[in-house]
């Protein structure tokens, strides 16, 4: 722990000054789920935060095919892991390649450091999420309303598990 509180320090949901707009769809965040012997990373962009039963929550979005969709499945935390500008070409790497036949912390560099909590983010990380899992569900092709929607984002039919996470710490790098 004393590595990581060397590098990060906690700070409170209202202490966010984060545009979580430009910081998903411009900026990206890498998903991360299980333990230090056995955990996937994936590259996301979509995502929300905000309150739900009286708690600040995430919710993220995996579909089935991915390999970290197994991970979010066995393990009850996830985290967030945001970076600053000069990282953007590994979370591109890990966007574009799976963890099934990627070593992705050998191939970027990514160095993972544990929360006190026992969750895997990156010493490289500028902010960081620590949800535990609240709730799950599937996207239905029935519930979309406008159907245009449904056909062009799951032309597949792989359609995403949401995660609503309670965000239990929120860490930032150390200036």
């Amino acid at each position: 722990m004393e590595k990581f509180f060397s590098i990060f320090e906690e700070i409170t949901p209202r202490m966010l000054s984060l545009n979580c707009f430009s910081a998903l769809d411009d900026d990206w965040m890498i998903v991360t789920a299980g333990k230090i012997d056995d955990f996937n990373l994936m590259t996301a962009s979509w995502g929300t935060f905000g309150i739900l039963w009286d708690k600040p929550i995430s919710v993220i979005f995996v579909r089935p095919t991915r390999y970290t969709f197994g991970f979010t499945e066995r393990y009850p935390f996830y985290t967030l892991s945001f970076f600053n500008e000069e990282f953007k070409p590994i979370l591109q790497f890990c966007g574009s390649h799976s963890g099934r036949d990627t070593n992705k912390i050998k191939e970027t560099g990514l160095i993972p450091l544990l929360t006190p909590q026992g969750n895997i983010t990156y010493e490289q990380a500028s902010l960081v999420f620590e949800c535990k899992k609240l709730y799950a569900d599937d996207l239905k092709k029935d519930h979309f309303l406008i159907s245009t929607l449904e056909q062009t984002i799951y032309p597949k039919k792989d359609y995403h598990r949401f995660y609503i996470g309670e965000i239990i710490h929120i860490y930032q790098k150390k200036l």
